[in-house]
């Protein structure tokens, strides 16, 4: 067993090496993103969400791979190539999913890999501190995505908080940031009093919240019955264009109260393409999140759409 277990490190260690590696040539062009944004953004928050799609988006296509593989197996047994190339299909098998979406990402992906959120927070302080050099003033705000359960978040922000303060002392700077979450699972929702003692905003991510509690994923069904259902009467909207105020709204207005009963100045908002909807703009806001965001094309209409939803609260007060 343990020359089996030597000889699997031996044909991972190419992979993992190149993953590594990786990182490192990732950490300045991170870095270069963010002191853009921090420029244009100057004395206005930028939320930060931490690296969320699963593992195998970043790896090579397991099925393209293993032809290689095999080709490599005819044409050029024992050679340096078919040997990086099986080392890297090992790392790719070794992080398939049958249900990628649900699975390894998010949250889960920082806590197994940690030092990819170490890198990115490496990213986020040291070009905040390079503009607070320049007098610009910076507020980052780190959000931890897919989060289910508070020890998830505990245990990534002490995490990060040490890697942001490793930053700000080497600088001799300080830099006020906020950390908060995701809240795009029915558990997250309903133990917001929980994850609100160690977030200090929340961000409703209601394209996956709607995927979590209605429990299907949006392209199969906009593909396969949603628009039947329309058809048929059995829904009066799309639910992942308009929000579904009965069932993930109630799950939303439920996180609102708990979280800001935990929390009072916890900050609240959306994301997602319900963000540009008129209709769930103005449930949004009845509902008291602080802001909403969503694709750049849909900015217009959510400003006018929030617009006139603060125009209507008010006309309802004046009455």
């Amino acid at each position: 067993i343990e020359d089996r277990l030597s000889e699997l490190r031996g044909r991972l260690e190419g992979p993992m090496g190149k993953y590594r590696g990786s990182l490192e040539r990732l950490l300045p062009m991170q870095q270069g993103d963010f002191e853009a944004i921090f420029r244009v953004m100057a004395g206005k928050p930028v939320t930060i969400r931490l690296i969320d799609p699963p593992m195998h988006e970043f790896l090579p296509d397991h099925d393209a791979l293993l032809e290689e593989v095999t080709r490599l197996r005819i044409t050029s047994p024992g050679s340096t190539q078919l040997h990086e190339q099986e080392a890297m299909l090992a790392s790719v098998n070794a992080t398939r999913e049958q249900n990628p979406m649900l699975g390894l990402r998010g949250c889960r992906l920082g806590i197994l890999y940690p030092e990819i959120n170490a890198m990115q927070v490496q990213a986020i302080f040291r070009a905040a501190i390079k503009l607070h050099g320049e007098g610009i003033e910076v507020l980052p705000e780190v959000m931890i995505p897919l989060v289910g359960f508070e020890t998830e978040l505990a245990h990534l922000r002490d995490l990060l908080e040490t890697t942001a303060r490793q930053e700000m002392d080497a600088a001799g700077v300080q830099i006020a940031y906020q950390f908060g979450t995701m809240v795009e699972l029915p558990r997250a929702a309903l133990t917001a009093a929980e994850i609100a003692k160690t977030a200090e905003f929340f961000s409703f991510g209601t394209n996956d919240l709607t995927q979590t509690t209605l429990g299907c994923s949006r392209d199969d069904a906009e593909g396969k019955f949603i628009a039947r259902y329309l058809e048929m009467g059995i829904l009066k909207d799309n639910p992942f264009e308009t929000i579904d105020q009965e069932g993930v709204g109630s799950l939303i207005k439920q996180a609102i109260a708990s979280g800001r009963a935990s929390r009072p100045a916890l900050k609240l908002g959306i994301c997602g393409e319900h963000g540009g909807d008129p209709r769930s703009v103005e449930f949004f806001h009845h509902a008291g999140l602080d802001y909403v965001s969503c694709s750049p094309f849909r900015v217009p209409i959510a400003r006018l759409a929030a617009a006139q939803a603060a125009l209507g609260s008010g006309a309802e007060r004046d009455k």
